[in-house]
């Protein structure tokens, strides 16, 4: 992408808000095999509003000796080792992730990434895991600092779950497709533009 009409350094505090939903083997992040993992970018159009801009995702293998619990495998239905799954190492997996997530930053003039997560402790807690076992030195998001969608669609729509805050919301959900990374960052995303423009247009009544 070019650089943007509008940078977001100025609208949230020099970060760039980055969606991003991983699935795993479970719920221990340094235990626990990180499996699929997404990233979904979203910057400023020419109307000031807020919409998705870029769509990354990678199937990861286990790292070694990571445990599965077949409680969540079954829950996600990933099979780790499906020949079909064309799966790559987790170093491989965030430096193909980190690279456009990075460009981003720069052309928006930000200093670096934000997670958004619905319920982003879970995935923040699995990425700073999974960054300390490949040792990567550089990584584009703030290491504790999250946007929570959970919290701001109990705000906005009065619901805290994804699929019933989708609805809320008057998108279209798909509970096939549920627990896909890129699916569920998707999904997040839209909502988290929603919201995002819904009260710049709150802001703009009240100031007009």
């Amino acid at each position: 992408m070019d650089t943007p009409v509008i940078p977001l350094e100025k609208r949230f505090r020099g970060y760039l808000p980055v969606v991003i939903d991983i699935e795993t083997a479970g719920f221990n992040p340094k235990k626990n095999a990180l499996l699929e993992i997404a990233a979904v970018i979203v910057e400023l159009n020419s109307n000031s509003e807020l919409e998705i801009t870029e769509r990354y995702t990678t199937n990861v293998i286990p790292f070694k000796n990571a445990e599965l619990d077949e409680a969540a495998l079954k829950f996600n239905k990933i099979d780790p080792y499906h020949p079909f799954r064309m799966a790559i190492d987790e170093k491989e997996a965030l430096h193909m992730l980190f690279k456009p997530i990075k460009e981003a930053a720069k052309r928006n003039n930000c200093t670096r990434a934000i997670l958004v997560g619905h319920n982003p402790a879970f995935d923040i807690g699995f990425l700073n895991a999974a960054i300390q076992r490949t040792q990567i030195k550089r990584s584009p998001f703030h290491p504790f600092s999250t946007f929570d969608t959970a919290t701001l669609g109990g705000l906005v729509y009065q619901q805290t779950v994804l699929a019933k805050m989708a609805q809320a919301a008057g998108l279209d959900w798909d509970n096939e497709k549920a627990h896909s990374a890129l699916y569920d960052a998707e999904k997040t995303a839209e909502l988290f533009c929603m919201i995002v423009n819904r009260w710049k247009q709150l802001e703009s009544r009240e100031n007009g």
